[in-house]
């Protein structure tokens, strides 16, 4: 199944409390339960003013849905072709 990269715009996004980081991660498994076990939130990572996100999904629409009920922006996403670390320098 296709992993993709959610690119989201949010200005202060790095100044969030753990309460609102909570309600937001909240209101984002709420919408996925919703939606079926075909996508699945693996990981946010959470800079200055944007969170990028890394789903699981059958397709880039059923990501943009996920956002589009969750009241979260979907600036850009990209379907992840291949992951790379200090293991790959290996082979």
């Amino acid at each position: 199944m296709p992993k993709y990269l959610i690119e989201r715009e949010l200005p202060g996004a790095g100044k969030l409390s753990a309460a609102d980081l909570k309600a937001i991660s909240q209101k984002s498994c709420s919408v996925l339960n919703a939606l079926g076990p075909q996508i699945q939130w693996v990981q946010s990572y959470v800079t200055d003013d944007k969170i990028y996100c890394v789903y699981i999904a059958p397709s880039a629409d059923l990501v943009k849905q996920h956002a589009e009920q969750g009241g979260f922006p979907a600036n850009r996403i990209s379907e992840i072709k291949v992951g790379i670390d200090p293991t790959t320098a290996e082979g």
